[in-house]
């Protein structure tokens, strides 16, 4: 579509500097530090430092100086409470730096390669024997053969699918076609719950 374009190239970064009148530098790994304390203090969130893109339109001066001399005016107090809440994650972060040792790390390497990898299949033991000790019934995971059938297990001699509750709103084309009952469930981020729908006939 571009082939007959002609193609201007620029270095950003010295333009970027022309306008702002800076360039601004920080240590090797601090800003990868920062931007994971921000995330868990949530320092930047609209409801802190103000809904960036509306505000940016309701500067009246369209220039950056004009825009950083209003936004500073105007909401000044909002850099400082944002810089307060990064701030005190940081300290939280350094105290948990002190408790980590290789064999933290060790742990947190065989938890992440190992559990977290299986967590599907543990999620489908559970979800079956859960719900197969509730009937008074055995329970067993399909079989290769059986997993191309989209059949995940057995409640009994009930075949079951067992998908995300997230799955339900895939648009059609995404989802399969499955003719067999299906237990949906719901495991939250960061939760300790694990949430199992159905409707069995078992």
């Amino acid at each position: 579509m571009i082939d007959n374009f002609k193609e201007i190239r620029l270095d950003f970064k010295d333009e970027l500097k022309k306008i702002t009148g800076k360039e601004v530098e920080f240590p090797k790994y601090t800003t990868q530090i920062i931007n994971l304390a921000n995330q868990n203090a949530q320092g930047t969130r609209p409801r802190v430092v103000g809904q960036m893109s509306d505000l940016i339109h309701e500067c009246p001066d369209k220039s950056y100086e004009g825009w950083k001399k209003w936004y500073l005016e105007h909401y000044s107090d909002r850099i400082e409470k944002a810089t307060k809440k990064i701030s005190k994650m940081i300290e939280n972060m350094k105290a948990a730096m002190e408790l980590i040792d290789e064999e933290m790390i060790r742990k947190w390497v065989e938890d992440l390669v190992i559990t977290k990898t299986a967590e599907g299949l543990i999620i489908q033991e559970i979800i079956l024997k859960t719900i197969a000790e509730e009937a008074g019934l055995e329970w067993r995971l399909a079989t290769s053969k059986e997993e191309s059938k989209n059949i995940d297990g057995f409640i009994g001699s009930t075949p079951v699918s067992i998908k995300p509750m997230s799955y339900e709103s895939m648009r059609p084309t995404v989802r399969e076609e499955i003719d067999i009952q299906t237990i949906f469930y719901k495991k939250p981020k960061n939760s300790r719950y694990l949430y199992i729908y159905h409707n069995l006939n078992i």
